[in-house]
């Protein structure tokens, strides 16, 4: 089997600069080794990374037919099962836990933005059931721009029971439902919390929704009726960020 790629000149930075232990190599085009992309070398030998030349076809098909700057990594699989990996991410939260959970989020592209997010926002870990789902492909990490090398992406077998588990955990489930009576902004969500958004097509599965302890929705103005799964992600993250610094504010004055 082969190893997880990531690719591109940031990507594959982030991941040197915050988990080089994952790297096994890293490939690049004899061709294009100056500026950023030289400086990306030098970044790969200093933390002991071996650096192989690659010609673009090969590039290209770790790639699969992907932007890769000419630079593409090999990277080891994340180690660890679901159940370790999600205590290691609460025991490293500085402050109240705050995940996202994505039931059955299947667009790559749409994986990759919610990961940017997650990272912007500071979360724990997130959270995706293993099946019918995207996975950390190359696509996802080119697309979230390092953020995927950056936060513990957990993929369990079944999440229902996963969500059950935070509960016994103290984690409060809040789950987006456009047709819920209650809107985002009426949810506390300065906590230990989980927020549990649905797949492109579908929203939350029957299973999911009733392991959730509220459900919201977040207010729309205009013609459209909802909104793109990751910009839902990124609108229900930060109402958790802006929360929880009034709540540290209001604490500290």
């Amino acid at each position: 089997m082969s190893s997880p790629v990531a690719y591109g000149i940031h990507a594959v930075r982030v991941m040197l600069s915050r988990n080089p232990q994952r790297v096994r190599r890293v490939l690049v085009s004899p061709g294009r080794e100056a500026g950023r992309l030289g400086e990306l070398k030098a970044l790969a030998q200093r933390a002991g990374v071996q650096v192989v030349p690659a010609d673009d076809a090969l590039l290209d098909r770790l790639a699969d037919g992907g932007r890769h700057q000419g630079v593409v990594a090999e990277v080891a699989p994340q180690a660890g099962d679901p159940e370790t990996q999600i205590e290691e991410a609460l025991e490293a939260a500085s402050g109240p836990p705050l995940l996202l959970v994505l039931d059955g989020v299947q667009d790559p592209h749409n994986l990759g933005a919610c990961l940017r997010s997650a990272d912007a926002a500071g979360v724990s870990a997130v959270i995706a059931p293993r099946d019918r789902a995207a996975g950390l492909t190359p696509v996802v990490r080119k697309v979230a721009a390092g953020a995927a090398e950056a936060v513990p992406f957990v993929s369990v077998v079944n999440l229902a029971r996963t969500l059950r588990e935070l509960k016994d955990r103290g984690i409060w489930l809040v789950g987006t439902d456009d047709a819920a009576d209650k809107t985002l902004f009426e949810a506390d969500l300065a906590g230990p919390v989980a927020l549990v958004m649905g797949s492109e097509a579908e929203g939350l599965r029957r299973l999911t929704r009733e392991c959730c302890d509220q459900l919201v929705s977040i207010p729309m103005a205009g013609a459209v009726e909802s909104l793109n799964v990751s910009v839902a992600a990124g609108v229900v993250l930060f109402e958790a960020v802006r929360q929880r610094r009034a709540k540290g504010a209001a604490e500290r004055g």
